[in-house]
């Protein structure tokens, strides 16, 4: 139900290279060395030491090392999900979004952060192999909550030293909003989605959601919402378009809809909005 693999002590045999498995399970790993993996439709290079998190269902194959010198080191922990069912995990892991990231979003971890990872590594390792008695589910519980909110905490550290970039896919999602809306003016294709513009910018939905929010406060569909309001502001304020009109122009299929999301960000209606431009 739960075990936890040495990558040191491990080997590929060439027939399983390229083979396709769907994950039942929960798996955390650390790993150095270990080639190339296929992640879905996602490659990635597992040659510098990263911390990945794949949840039930998801694909996953391994490629040829094509450093056959380099000796494979790291962990992997796998976690049935019958094992956490009614302790105190089985709510909370989903609210760790980085288990729906694609492999390219792993973490990358400095020296001292590995080491606090591989020293709960250890704990959950003397608890598998000491005997099982009463305490034993809930101390392993215990410690994989306690390595998960570590992962959050180095996430956002993530996030933050790779401010630039970060800023950078900030800028990049303002001008794909720009341009949807101005080149959209007569609009049939309905509202931007998260999925639209994390495909846009090649970032898993949940990623995206996390980065903006590290940046603004807001996840992705929130950062929407507040553009359409600046473009809706926008309209009403330099247009004699009517309000079905502005809400056809921005994706809404009815005025209505603009409305209600208008006035449960300004606190007001598009009309008294509007007439603060016509006195």
């Amino acid at each position: 139900m739960v075990s936890l693999i040495d990558y040191g002590r491990t080997k590929i045999f060439p027939e399983h290279i390229g083979e396709v498995w769907q994950f039942g399970f929960y798996s955390i790993g650390v790993k150095r060395n270990v080639g190339s993996l296929r992640y879905g439709q996602q490659k990635y290079d597992f040659d510098e030491g990263l911390m990945s998190f794949i949840s039930p269902g998801q694909l996953l194959s391994i490629e040829k090392n094509q450093k056959d010198n380099l000796q494979p080191s790291g962990w992997l922990l796998l976690i049935h999900p019958d094992y956490i069912w009614s302790t105190s995990l089985a709510s909370s892991i989903h609210q760790y979004d980085f288990f729906n990231y694609s492999i390219n979003e792993a973490l990358f971890m400095s020296a001292v952060e590995e080491t606090v990872i591989e020293g709960i590594f250890q704990n959950i390792q003397h608890e598998i192999q000491s005997n099982i008695d009463h305490f034993s589910q809930n101390i392993i519980i215990a410690q994989i909550e306690l390595l998960l909110q570590y992962a959050e905490r180095f996430y956002q550290r993530q996030f933050i030293t790779r401010k630039k970039t970060n800023h950078d896919i900030l800028s990049r999602i303002e001008e794909l909003l720009d341009s949807y809306f101005d080149d959209h003016s007569d609009n049939d294709g309905g509202l931007p989605t998260v999925t639209d513009l994390a495909q846009a910018l090649h970032l898993s939905p949940n990623y995206l959601s996390s980065l903006l929010k590290s940046i603004t406060g807001q996840n992705t569909q929130q950062f929407i919402h507040e553009k359409l309001i600046e473009k809706a502001k926008e309209k009403l304020s330099t247009t004699d378009l009517s309000i079905g009109e502005i809400a056809y122009s921005l994706g809404f299929e009815h005025g209505q809809s603009l409305s209600k999301l208008f006035k449960s960000k300004t606190n007001t209606s598009p009309s008294a909005f509007r007439a603060r431009f016509r006195d």
